[in-house]
């Protein structure tokens, strides 16, 4: 089995509404997304898709992902796309770093190592530990307390019972938001207050002080790990890491240091399955919580995610999240990682489970083979 051409995709995936993070000082309208088919001699095609947030929220963007496929595709033709660990050295040794632009060429070769197969990834991946797939966690834009509140109805009227709350800018605001939706929170829900790196060391340390007695999780509330480790000495609120996990060595150092109790693996931003994997296995054999979800994208992206989520032991699994559920283009109606009461459950069909409609895609905008 050996890799003989890979197509690659722009599409630009509209938001349903304008969303706010980071304490409001970032708004997205739009994805910049990165479809990439990669096919085999055997005739089987693998999809995976890298969607970073925007350009503004993390140092990654989409024109990025495809201008690494010129140097990355040449070194993965001719080469067996079942060989993922083998695969990812390639592509670290012709471009270090740079994990985002790797993620969607890793996980269209899982989906092809599933198809080869006859698997499933959550399969391959360890096999689900939920047939119901894991709880899905909404997302929360930045704003009034009352107005989460609503938000966040929105969100239980359709079975959501996780959530992801957006703060951060205005540390009295935060408090007052943190008070407010603990106060109305649901018997069985779970609330994560997200700052995406919004605080400084003062201002999280005071907020966190201030909502100590109400035993939240506060999830990157400064910008560094270094940071995140000061923070922690000073406050007893759980602290989950996000935007500073990328490798094994920041969750390593997050561990023995003891900085927090949660860890977000975002797959976009770690480099794809393979990387994700290993941050799972080592979150888990410390006793972490997890998130395990993409950075952004269709239900393409999603459903990889979804499949990796659901191989987390339910105890340790707090949600995870559905990117396309904010979208207003669906590039594979009804099929791959939906909402169902709440919960994504990965399809059982070999390898992915899913594939765009490639009426929507268009023509690629690049082909290599």
């Amino acid at each position: 089995m050996k890799i003989t051409r890979v197509s690659v995709f722009q599409v630009d995936l509209p938001l349903a509404k304008p969303y706010w993070l980071s304490g409001g000082r970032l708004r997205f309208d739009q994805l910049d997304s990165t479809l990439v088919a990669v096919d085999c001699d055997t005739g089987h095609r693998g999809w995976g898709e890298g969607c970073p947030w925007g350009h503004t929220y993390l140092p990654a963007h989409g024109a990025g992902i495809r201008a690494a496929a010129e140097l990355l595709v040449p070194a993965l033709l001719g080469q067996d796309p079942r060989e993922l660990d083998r695969l990812n050295r390639l592509m670290d040794l012709v471009l270090p770093g740079h994990l985002y632009a790797k993620s969607a060429l890793d996980v269209a070769c899982w989906d092809l190592f599933g198809q080869a197969t006859g698997q499933p990834l959550s399969a391959l991946l360890g096999g689900c530990e939920s047939e119901a797939g894991a709880p899905i966690a909404s997302s929360i834009s930045t704003g009034q307390p009352p107005e989460m509140l609503a938000e966040i109805q929105r969100y239980r009227d359709r079975g959501y019972f996780a959530h992801s709350a957006k703060v951060g800018g205005d540390a009295a605001l935060d408090v007052a938001r943190i008070r407010y939706l603990e106060e109305n929170r649901a018997p069985g829900e779970t609330i994560v207050y997200d700052v995406n790196r919004a605080w400084s060391r003062q201002e999280a340390v005071a907020v966190m002080t201030a909502v100590a007695d109400l035993g939240v999780t506060v999830e990157q509330p400064c910008e560094t790990l270094d940071d995140c480790a000061a923070v922690a000495r000073r406050t007893s609120t759980s602290i989950s890491l996000d935007e500073r996990l990328e490798t094994t060595g920041d969750l390593c150092r997050f561990i023995s240091e003891g900085i927090g109790e949660v860890v977000n693996i975002k797959i976009n931003r770690v480099g794809g399955l393979t990387k994700a994997r290993r941050l799972r296995d080592l979150a888990e054999a410390s006793g972490l919580r997890l998130l395990v979800m993409e950075s952004g994208g269709s239900v393409i992206a999603d459903t990889g995610a979804a499949h990796l989520a659901a191989t987390v032991p339910e105890h340790l699994m707090i949600g995870s999240w559905l990117s396309h559920d904010m979208l207003s283009k669906d590039l594979a109606p009804g099929r791959g990682a939906r909402n169902v009461a709440g919960r994504m459950p990965a399809p059982k069909s070999p390898g992915l489970g899913v594939a765009p409609d490639l009426a929507q895609l268009g023509d690629p905008v690049a082909v290599y083979q």
